[in-house]
């Protein structure tokens, strides 16, 4: 296995350098071939919804999407309609940049490695200063723990950017390198506030953390200076709903039950605020997607724990074989660790929601917009700090797990600024009580089970 690269085979996916012009001349053959169907050879290609790029044309239903717009799809979460349409118009100009950004856009969110490389490649190239594809191709990269390829893209963008890019450059061993048994399962002794477990990092005494599927790893600056994590670079981010500096640097042992992960990015910050376990305690700090995506991982609510996996053929034929009556929903990943699948708000929907645990006391977020078209009571008459109101939904539902009577917050969450497409609301905290939640990075399939309606 090919440690971090969402792929259940032992074949390497990149063998050239990067930069090199060998691999340049390999990417634009990959274009090019891809491109190719033009001249007949769409046959030969599977079809997208097999798993794989390409631009094959369409055929029986797909016809009909034809005339729609792509871009209104795409802003719709319609993904694999969308991505006929740009297909369609790859064909017809395969220099459509917007077009070959998209495509390459929506192959990324879905892990598809191969035409995420070569799109979003040619979108920046026919668009040098196309700042959102060079950010989408570096993560492309970086899910693949191949983090010196993403450097010199994420070095000409924003600050958070070019302070990852000195993080990643920083690390000399094999990033998120996973040693230690193929699964383990760790307790939470409560889920209150937020589930939390014992981790221990650089080697340390086993110390808590919460988990919180909308951030990244992250630890307060007590919790850094007593590592002796050395600062690599800082930037300013809002973070927990407000402008915090952040400092970058690289961990260099986390230990979850039986497993280890060495040579990890992470931050920190003197302004993170972790709330309180129920013992009195402070948790040292957060951990994230962007360590739960290298395992199929279950977030186990029902029954208080945290199971990883490795991504082999066998942990998952492992993990199907129990979960046979689960919920199986499709997974979207969002920048580096942001998940987003279809769910519904009173009936409202299916439409693309995040999966946010990391919201304290509530089970729903959303919008103005939102809240009218699916009906969600508002209370006005205690607004919250911020311009939030509370909000109480009758009934949110990831297909058939449902839960009702769930309290949320209404206000003005900056998803229209992170996303070039609609979410309809984040499923939070009090929404995943009865379940067990597991993420499939390989195949991008979510998995709920336990307490389905």
């Amino acid at each position: 296995m090919t440690n971090g690269h969402p792929s259940l085979d032992d074949t390497p996916a990149h063998n050239l350098q990067p930069g090199s012009a060998a691999a340049h001349a390999m990417s634009r053959r990959k274009f090019v071939r891809s491109s190719a169907v033009t001249l007949g050879a769409a046959a030969l290609l599977p079809l997208f919804g097999a798993g794989r790029g390409g631009i094959d044309g369409p055929s029986g239903s797909d016809a009909a999407t034809e005339s729609l717009n792509p871009d209104e799809l795409f802003r719709l979460g319609r993904f694999e309609e969308a991505d006929r349409g740009y297909r369609r118009l790859l064909r017809e100009n395969p220099n459509n940049a917007h077009a070959a950004a998209r495509h390459g856009y929506t192959a990324l969110m879905s892990n598809r490695f191969d035409d995420a490389e070569v799109f979003l490649t040619r979108a920046v190239e026919l668009v040098p200063n196309d700042a959102f594809s060079k950010r989408q191709l570096a993560d492309t990269f970086v899910r693949q723990d191949q983090l010196a390829r993403a450097v010199p893209l994420l070095r000409g963008l924003d600050d958070q950017s070019r302070a990852l890019a000195a993080v990643y450059a920083s690390i000399t061993g094999k990033p998120y390198q996973i040693v230690g048994a193929d699964r383990t399962r760790v307790p939470f002794p409560a889920v209150d506030p937020l589930p939390h477990f014992k981790v221990s990092l650089n080697g340390g005494t086993p110390e808590y953390v919460v988990f919180d599927t909308g951030a990244t790893l992250g630890f307060n600056g007590e919790t850094a200076a007593r590592l002796g994590l050395q600062e690599v670079a800082t930037s300013s981010a809002f973070v927990i709903g407000q402008n915090v500096t952040l400092s970058y640097g690289v961990l260099q042992s986390l230990r979850i039950g039986e497993i280890e992960l060495r040579n990890v990015p992470a931050t920190w910050s003197d302004q993170l605020r972790f709330p309180p376990l129920s013992d009195g305690t402070t948790p040292s700090g957060a951990i994230g997607t962007d360590i739960f995506y290298r395992f199929l991982t279950t977030l186990d609510y029902q029954h208080r724990a945290l199971l990883l996996r490795r991504k082999t053929r066998a942990e998952l034929a492992r993990f199907r074989a129990g979960a046979r009556h689960a919920e199986v929903l499709p997974l979207w990943l969002v920048t580096d660790h942001l998940a987003c699948t279809l769910g519904s708000l009173n009936g409202f929907g299916p439409r693309l929601v995040l999966l946010d645990t990391g919201a304290v006391g509530i089970g729903v977020l959303t919008t103005e917009k939102f809240a009218r078209l699916s009906g969600i009571k508002v209370d006005r008459n205690r607004p919250s700090p911020g311009g939030f109101f509370n909000a109480v939904a009758d009934r949110i539902s990831l297909g058939d797990a449902v839960r009702r009577h769930v309290p949320g917050l209404l206000g003005p969450f900056p998803w229209s600024s992170l996303f070039p497409f609609e979410v309809i609301a984040a499923f939070a905290h009090e929404f995943y009580r009865p379940f067990a939640v597991t993420f499939d990075f390989v195949n991008m399939k979510l998995y709920v089970t336990g307490g389905l309606q």
